[in-house]
């Protein structure tokens, strides 16, 4: 089974979580292989930084490890990106945050969404594109209260997601983007209902990735009294939201799992900064074997959503 989306840390934030530690999760969870993205401290952007990344691998895992590099508006940081991803079996894609938490990785102006599928229009390449779709126009982060942390659900709410991933959608079609577009952990059952629209339409490549904890938990883990743990962009849902996402999951219109496993130490979530983030890897195992078969999803679904669906789209890149 593949993890596609983890955040292994590592550099000055190795005291979170590790590329080695992550491997040992995923061995006793029954992941074989794990994409990392880029949002690391320093950030995975240039060359010098992949080389760097893959000197932290264990050696026995370099065939199991793959990364991606982060986008900005910048063409050379972009022109790099790609030579990267045609130079390196181990990148894997590019990662853009389209939403206001990841300081230099934020890419939140619509223009520079735009310029960022021009300017890999015409540089050819085909690759992944996974994104990071929150909205900033919609955020209400005045509503933000630690006291009381289910606010955090109605400061980041649906329509920022809906809203960003329209957006995405459409760039792809006016900027004549031939590579894939990924959305990364779908919460949002109207963004699995565009996502679907555009794919079923033929309009263009399109996928999308859940993390257990929104297919397990709606917005009331917020409400007790270790809500501060259960913080995370995005948030966990209410639940009419989560059922249908799970229908939406067993219907086939989610194309695999993937954990956003993002660690953190415990008092950075509980006291400012309150960062947000689960380390959902270690919920894997139980996951799959366990929660998806208990809603009904099928031993070959599972298989399509673990492993198949994503070596279709990657198969060129993993070994």
């Amino acid at each position: 089974m593949i993890d596609p989306h983890v955040h292994c840390r590592d550099g000055k934030q190795a005291y979170k979580e590790t590329i080695a530690h992550v491997f040992e999760i995923a061995k006793e969870q029954g992941v074989e292989k794990i994409f990392d993205m880029p949002n690391t401290d320093p950030p995975i952007l240039y060359e010098h930084d992949v080389q760097e990344r893959l000197k932290l691998v264990p050696v026995d895992r370099l065939g199991d490890y793959y990364l991606y590099v982060g986008a900005t508006a910048d063409e050379k940081q972009l022109e790099g990106a790609v030579e990267c991803y045609d130079k390196y079996t181990e990148v894997i894609g590019i990662k853009l945050h389209a939403s206001n938490s990841r300081g230099i990785l934020s890419v939140v102006e619509i223009e520079e969404q735009r310029r960022i599928y021009k300017i890999l229009s015409a540089l050819g390449y085909r690759g992944v594109i996974a994104v990071h779709c929150e909205k900033e126009d919609y955020l209400k982060e005045a509503l933000w209260d630690p006291s009381a942390p289910i606010t955090h659900s109605y400061a980041r709410p649906e329509e920022a997601e809906i809203e960003s991933v329209k957006d995405q959608i459409a760039l792809v079609r006016e900027t004549d983007f031939k590579g894939i577009l990924h959305i990364v952990h779908v919460s949002s059952p109207g963004a699995v209902e565009l996502i679907d629209k555009a794919k079923t339409g033929r309009e263009m490549n399109v996928t999308c990735g859940v993390t257990p904890h929104h297919i397990l938990w709606d917005n009331e883990m917020l409400a007790g009294q270790d809500g501060l743990l259960y913080r995370m962009n995005p948030p966990l849902r209410e639940k009419k939201s989560i059922e249908k996402l799970r229908e939406y999951l067993k219907e086939g219109k989610i194309d695999w799992i993937e954990t956003d496993h993002a660690p953190h130490a415990r008092g950075e979530k509980l006291f400012h900064p309150y960062l947000p983030g689960y380390p959902s890897l270690y919920l894997y195992g139980d996951f799959v074997n366990q929660i998806l078969p208990g809603i009904g999803i099928s031993k070959e679904q599972i298989k399509k959503l673990t492993s198949d669906n994503i070596y279709e789209i990657f198969g060129n890149k993993i070994r």
